[in-house]
């Protein structure tokens, strides 16, 4: 019995417009910054056209994306709320893609923009079993005292009150043809400016080993300590880290040169540590596992994974011969390719936008 399984941050689903930039210019749009706006009132209107012709375009690649996906079950970061969901799933996945979902799960959770995780099911998988969804459970009100999980690293930027997750932990306990597989989907905190000598990754460092580490207990305090090796569980999301990635030398004009590196530590340290959990993207060749183009100017440069299914000791080794699927037709053409990998992008993709997102979706069978 097969499960198609996907997970995807779609970046800012929203269905709200944003006008903080016209007091604030790092957040204002790089194409209002050209013109002299003068009133408010004056940026709302240009604000509000920019977004609704820009947004048409990236959604329809984001449906493409997911519909390349082709998944039972699929997992999306940064939705603003069960509305946008529904406007998006309606006429954008079943009306223009001809494949929509019926069950639809979201929970407000933690972002202070409004951004949450959610889960969007058919009513049965490709083979027609059934997908049941028995309970969602909501972890977002979790606290760094509740799980004993605050430190001196933390207590830079968060009181022990504080919760965990930036985000949420969304739990889903289905049934698949009678079978049972439990689902948490995340969203891990962002990669920050700089601060205290320390680069945006380390910096925030702490606030994702936390994540990570509440989601292991969640996970342990369901199952028991020492007994989640052969049960049915798969980690899904954008968890903001990583533990290798391919930095990017060169220019165009003198052509790129690709160098894998691994790290030394990173919060996804916490699922590998004695066998937890497998990251299937393993599997792939070490070019061909990243999930996002990093780019901060031509001395920063990476391709890395940030977008993640991670299995269970017993669900890996039951689908030990399955490999995931990348989908990249999104990918803005600024990205940059290691060789014989570049894709065909969707129509209309730009340099920079528009795009499905900087973000490429993840997809794998199971046998469950």
């Amino acid at each position: 019995m097969s499960l198609r399984l996907a997970t995807f941050n779609i970046e800012n689903l929203l269905s709200r417009f944003d006008f903080s930039g016209f007091r604030n210019q790092l957040k204002q749009d790089r194409v209002l910054r050209l013109f002299d706006v003068k009133t408010e009132a004056e940026y709302q209107r240009l604000e509000e056209a920019r977004t609704i012709a820009h947004t048409d375009d990236t959604r329809q690649m984001s449906a493409l994306a997911i519909a390349d996906c082709d998944a039972d079950i699929l997992c999306l970061q940064e939705a603003d709320n069960m509305a946008s969901l529904q406007a998006f799933e309606y006429n954008y996945l079943f009306r223009m893609v001809g494949n929509g979902y019926r069950q639809k799960y979201l929970i407000e959770g933690n972002d202070s923009r409004g951004i949450d995780v959610a889960v969007l099911m058919r009513e049965e998988t490709r083979d027609g079993q059934p997908i049941e969804c028995l309970e969602v459970k909501s972890h977002a009100g979790l606290t760094y005292e509740d799980l004993d999980l605050f430190n001196d690293q933390i207590a830079h930027t968060n009181r022990p009150a504080d919760r965990i997750f930036k985000r949420d932990c969304l739990e889903l306990d289905l049934r698949i043809g009678g079978r049972p597989l439990t689902l948490y989907v995340v969203h891990f905190k962002s990669m920050g400016p700089a601060r205290e000598g320390l680069d945006g990754r380390q910096a925030t460092m702490p606030l994702r080993v936390a994540e990570a580490s509440a989601v292991r207990h969640i996970i342990e305090s369901r199952f028991g300590r020492g007994h989640t090796a052969d049960k049915m569980f798969a980690i899904c999301g954008d968890l903001n880290d990583y533990q290798e990635k391919v930095n990017i030398l060169g220019d165009r004009r003198t052509g790129y040169q690709f160098v894998p590196h691994e790290e030394e530590t990173s919060s996804l340290d916490v699922f590998t540590h004695d066998g937890f959990a497998e990251n299937p993207m393993l599997r792939r060749p070490v070019m061909d596992r990243w999930t996002l183009f990093h780019s901060r100017g031509p001395q920063e440069r990476h391709l890395c994974q940030l977008d993640y299914i991670w299995l269970s000791p017993a669900l890996a080794k039951r689908n030990a011969h399955q490999v995931p699927e990348v989908i990249r037709g999104g990918q803005p053409f600024r990205t940059i390719f290691p060789p014989e990998l570049e894709v065909e992008r969707y129509p209309r993709t730009g340099w920079d936008r528009p795009k499905a997102s900087d973000h490429c979706p993840v997809a794998i069978t199971l046998d469950v």
